[in-house]
């Protein structure tokens, strides 16, 4: 008898069946759509979205919704012009157009963008089915490396020094040029269901292989012949033609589950200086035996001599390691600032903890984009109870009496410094025009966040803390329960204006006083919190 088995799909991460034309269902489609995002460099910290090169755009453009973690790493996903149909297959077809006149200004300043784009090393990110279209090339030793980014181009320097992906193509070698790859050919990898409980097909990998080619007629499209060349100086009329090609091949040999494998197993992996560390740790060892034998010596002979010690006059002075008890638990100077960064400590230790104990179960997969960020940061604004609560002991231990101060600090010191420091990086980005420039209302959204529920939970952290008994106990244990009420009153209005359509005066009456009603049942219902405290 075989055993039962269940299993789930993270949010976000359920498989994507793909069939031919005319034999699509409900759960099975044949429309494969490419979506481009951000361009980065190695070369330079400033992103930029897909858009602000002068590439082929998609006519009808998509942008799927992004989480916060995507927004903060200035991730800029939208559709292309690059659709295919499974199992369809396409040579040399052309996507687009682009033309440039040496006495438009307008032209000018496209293209000397794009060449600072090819300069720079700047790379694309394209995505299939929700995993990166890489390109894999061979390196040292033989082995394969596979990127998920490929450049736009590369560039010759006016010396002949070749750049980049310009080692690629013996063709490259002109100087003072810049080389545009304008065509690719792409493979799609699928695991089919045949032999599967599921109909189709799933894809479980895309690559490409970035070429350069000079198409000379446009209707009579090849694929071949020399790169396609932009020289340095600008002098004559350009007409860049982008084009691909694409094919299909089965590959049952991976499943779906780990299709993100052979990114993984391609990176360089370095050489575990197995010497170096075992070098290391017999110093550390060796040291603190030292350290350990000197503390046991001295306190033996402290120990010796107070066992000699007879008379009770003697008996009262204290010496040797006695002498340090009385440092132990004298308050340190600047004990509110220590307490403070305790505080602020705890949050980020608890924080990174939870979030990396979640990745490995797998919740935080990368390809469930920005989870990592989104979690890292609502953990964060959740986590404003331990740091005040930490805080304030030690500022209590340190018999610190301004508690208030305490508080206002440990809820906006540290983070008004990062946000600040943040704050004139993003107007640099937003100057700059990059993609990386957070929109104004995720900032609004962050301080929100920040002073809704991250302030708040910091005081109530503090008041356990500092708390002390006395006869104001009872209103203060029960409110401090109850005013979850108002935070479900807060919901109710943000739900109200961002996902309702209600119109009309009495309509909202009606849901505002409905609301104030459960809202009320909650705030009384918050009696057993207090019972259960007492």
């Amino acid at each position: 008898m075989s055993p039962l088995g269940a299993a789930f799909y993270l949010p976000g991460l359920a498989p994507v069946s793909f069939c031919e034309e005319g034999e699509e269902t409900e759960s099975c489609k044949s429309l494969i759509e490419l979506f481009v995002n951000r361009l980065d460099s190695v070369e330079s910290v400033l992103p930029y979205e897909y858009d602000a090169f002068d590439f082929c755009q998609d006519k009808e453009e998509k942008r799927p919704s992004e989480n916060l973690g995507q927004v903060l790493f200035g991730e800029r996903i939208a559709s292309s012009p690059y659709k295919f149909t499974f199992k369809k297959q396409e040579t040399c077809k052309k996507v687009c157009t682009r033309s440039y006149d040496p006495e438009n200004s307008a032209d000018k300043s496209k293209l000397a963008f794009l060449k600072k784009g090819m300069q720079l090393n700047y790379q694309h990110h394209w995505i299939i089915d929700n995993m990166p279209v890489t390109w894999c090339y061979d390196v040292e030793d033989g082995q394969k490396y596979c990127n998920p980014g490929f450049p736009i181009g590369c560039f010759v320097t006016p010396d002949g020094r070749v750049k980049d992906a310009c080692v690629i193509n013996s063709e490259f070698n002109k100087k003072n040029t810049f080389y545009l790859f304008n065509h690719v050919d792409i493979t799609i990898m699928y695991h089919s269901g045949k032999e599967e409980n599921w109909p189709g097909a799933r894809l479980v990998m895309a690559r490409l292989r970035p070429q350069s080619y000079k198409h000379t007629d446009e209707n009579n499209l090849s694929c071949e012949g020399p790169p396609m060349e932009i020289p340095g100086e600008f002098t004559n009329k350009l007409n860049l033609v982008y084009t691909y090609s694409v094919a299909f091949e089965e590959k049952n040999s991976i499943k779906w589950a780990s299709r993100w494998d052979y990114i993984l197993e391609s990176m360089p992996h370095t050489n575990i200086q197995w010497f170096s560390i075992m070098n290391s740790l017999v110093i550390v060892l060796f040291l603190s035996g030292m350290v350990a034998m000197i503390i046991l010596r001295t306190l033996h002979k402290d120990i010796a001599r107070y066992n000699q010690i007879d008379s009770s006059e003697d008996a009262q002075e204290e010496f040797g390691w006695k002498l340090v008890h009385g440092d132990v638990f004298r308050p340190p100077r600047k004990g509110m600032l220590l307490s403070v960064f305790l505080g602020q400590g705890t949050q980020i230790f608890i924080m990174t903890f939870i979030t990396l104990f979640l990745a490995c179960l797998g919740f935080l997969s990368p390809a469930n984009r920005g989870a990592l960020m989104t979690c890292a940061v609502v953990l964060w604004v959740l986590l404003g109870t331990p740091a005040g609560y930490v805080s304030a002991r030690m500022y209590k231990t340190f018999r610190g009496e301004k508690w208030k101060t305490n508080v206002l600090l440990t809820a906006l010191l540290c983070p008004g410094i990062v946000f600040a420091d943040f704050f004139i990086m993003n107007l640099i980005l937003w100057v700059k025009g990059s993609s990386a420039a957070i929109p104004f209302g995720t900032l609004v959204a962050i301080l929100a966040m920040w002073f809704g529920i991250s302030v708040p939970l910091t005081f109530v952290g503090a008041y356990f803390g500092f708390k002390e008994k006395d006869y104001h106990w009872w209103w203060r244990s029960f409110l401090t329960s109850s005013f979850t009420a108002v935070y479900l009153f807060i919901y109710a209005v943000h739900y109200f204006f961002s996902k309702l359509q209600i119109t009309g005066t009495a309509s909202t009456i009606l849901y505002f006083g409905y609301t104030m009603i459960m809202v009320l049942i909650f705030f009384l219902s918050q009696v057993s919190a207090t019972l259960t405290e007492i």
